[in-house]
């Protein structure tokens, strides 16, 4: 029973503490998706209780991230633009792709894929997390100016040509339906448009001017006339928000710097009584299931977005995996991928079914819970379970935060989401992985996020072919080992010798990480044969990074036998050659290595 409480105790801790990280995000998720902060907390309401109770990682906290609310913007400005702008007719469609996202997870699982997540290549996750951040950042420009495109009478005006073509081309499909032969009489036609109404084109003006601001390159071409426009006092509100969270982490990390933030400047813009826009009402009581998704269904609706709702899930799958692994490498546990899918597939459902956005492990949230001491799925429910009881206490005190401070949250959302590290290292990789990188991040952004990391995968294993080709052709000048050197063995109780064998690469990183676990407390110094290992690539580069340090800091000391001419580069380029391993710990052969391990050993003795 003892044991029950200090468990029960630090699951509690760690996920009201991660709760109370989700709030602000999820509120400002759900604006960003374009469906309301009601639906980013709806999201991570359904997402982290259901996730939790059926995923495969215990330690994971799991609702609307920046990756997956990219993507649910697109289909949600796709949707609702094939609805003439009227939400509420395009909810049901939007939420069924949504749901239709979960089952996919859920099928997935099922059939035991979670494993082969595994095989997504670095530079496309880089390229794509740094697109995402970008993304972000340049859709948020605007709000944070209190700039809204719709509203600026000018700039619609200049979409009003575009509007009556719209509404003309609506006109000539719905008589191609009902069967009119256009080209012989055109009265039909002329009598349809001439109902057309100033108010109608003013209406489509509208949403075409906001449409356009919703991509990276419509949001960049207004921003001039956004800074001409710009409302100084949401301004203000954005850049006291952003000020504040990178401030706060200076003083204590102990505190959410992003919730002191939102509180902060909220409760100063509503008792000075600033005249600030606010976000969307936030509906009062329980969430209740959105039955028209069933009653108003329609295939034609969502057959456009298959495709989509398929990467959707795909996205959410390698977005919680990888939060995954940082959570075993936190907890020392081993989760399961297949489980974890499913749970994050009937999260997704579930939410969807409420009128919640998808979403996926959420990393930030993820190590805060085990730091506070969050160890079991009981953690997750909890953080859901305390986001539900601020909906229904709180909801109308929510609907008064200012929309320029989720704005200000965004964009430090942005900034974090992207990839220093795969950035940092683009003077020192090969071009091909650099041209992989580049690829996805510009497609991402300036086309189309599921079609870019296709096009990276496709490019990315093009280029491994030809290096697998490459390095096979080199293994056969490769001079025969010994036969001590045949297998993995101990030589004593404190050396251990690891043949690694073939290329280090995207697909052997988990092989890697396998290795690390199986070393015995007792070793004191690991020995790495590496002489049929000719390629490296920065994905395996990095897991054998990690691998070193952790290693490192159990006081074991590495070494390197019979390594390479290109994984040598590679290791000095990053600098773990010498820092990591120094050039005294690279030795030609076993016997050298075993020889100074020996000397080394024996001068401590005598010391």
């Amino acid at each position: 029973m003892k044991g029950l409480f200090k468990h029960f105790k630090g699951d509690f801790f760690g996920g009201i503490t991660a709760g109370i990280v989700a709030l602000p995000l999820a509120l400002a998720f759900g604006v960003s998706s374009g469906l309301g902060p009601d639906a980013g907390l709806y999201g991570a309401i359904f997402i982290g209780i259901f996730a939790a109770m059926f995923g495969g990682t215990p330690s994971q906290i799991s609702g609307p991230t920046a990756p997956m609310t990219a993507v649910s913007l697109l289909i949600v400005s796709g949707i609702v633009g094939a609805y003439d702008g009227d939400i509420s007719r395009a909810l049901p469609a939007i939420l069924t792709v949504f749901i239709l996202s979960g089952i996919i997870q859920i099928v997935l699982g099922s059939l035991q894929l979670g494993k082969y997540i595994k095989y997504i290549p670095y530079p496309v996750v880089s390229g794509f997390m740094t697109a995402i951040g970008v993304i972000i950042i340049a859709t948020q420009l605007l709000p944070s100016m209190g700039y809204y495109p719709k509203d600026d009478l000018v700039y619609v005006e200049t979409f009003k040509a575009q509007a009556e073509e719209v509404l003309l081309e609506k006109i000539l499909k719905d008589e191609a339906g009902e069967g009119y032969l256009v080209l012989e009489d055109f009265t039909e036609t002329e009598r349809r448009a001439a109902l057309i109404s100033e108010d109608e084109i003013a209406q489509e003006a509208k949403l075409l001017a906001n449409d356009h601001s919703k991509s990276v390159y419509g949001a960049l071409s207004i921003l001039p006339r956004a800074i001409q426009n710009i409302n100084y006092l949401e301004f203000v509100l954005a850049f006291m928000t952003i000020l504040i969270i990178y401030g706060f982490k200076k003083i204590t990390i102990a505190v959410p710097s992003t919730l002191v933030a939102l509180l902060a400047v909220s409760s100063a813009a509503y008792f000075l009584n600033l005249n600030y826009m606010t976000i969307a009402q936030i509906p009062q009581g329980f969430p209740m299931p959105r039955l028209e998704i069933f009653t108003e269904f329609s295939f034609g609706a969502i057959s456009p977005y298959l495709f989509t709702a398929l990467s959707l899930a795909l996205l959410g799958a390698i977005d919680s995996l990888l939060t995954s692994v940082v959570a075993d490498n936190m907890t020392k546990t081993k989760h399961n991928p297949n489980k974890e899918l499913i749970g994050q597939g009937i999260g997704n459902a579930v939410a969807g079914l409420f009128g919640g956005i998808p979403g996926a492990g959420a990393t930030i949230r993820t190590v805060v819970n085990i730091n506070a001491g969050g160890k079991t799925r009981l953690s997750g429910i909890i953080a859901g379970l305390l986001l539900l009881v601020v909906l229904l206490a709180l909801g109308p005190i929510a609907s008064k935060i200012p929309a320029a401070v989720l704005s200000g949250i965004l964009i430090t959302v942005g900034i974090g989401v992207m990839d220093y590290k795969g950035l940092k290292a683009i003077p020192h990789i090969p071009i091909g992985e650099i041209a992989i990188m580049v690829v996805v991040l510009l497609l991402s952004v300036f086309w189309d996020l599921v079609s870019a990391v296709g096009i990276g995968l496709v490019l990315a294993s093009l280029i491994f072919m030809k290096k697998m080709g490459d390095a096979t052709a080199q293994q056969t000048k490769i001079t025969p080992v010994s036969h001590k050197e045949d297998e993995d063995h101990m030589l004593s109780k404190e050396v251990y010798v690891k043949k690694l064998e073939g290329p280090l690469f995207f697909g052997s990183t988990s092989d890697l990480q396998e290795l690390a676990k199986k070393v015995p407390n007792e070793i004191k110094h690991i020995i790495l044969v590496m002489d049929k290992s000719s390629y490296i690539d920065q994905t395996g580069l990095y897991a054998l990074e990690e691998m070193i340090i952790g290693w490192e800091m159990n006081s074991i000391e590495v070494y390197l036998v019979g390594i390479q001419s290109q994984p040598r580069l590679r290791l000095e380029r990053i600098s773990i050659i010498p820092k990591l391993i120094s050039k005294e710990q690279i030795f030609k052969s076993i016997e050298d290595c075993l020889a100074y391990i020996k000397a080394l050993t024996t001068q401590k003795q005598e010391a």
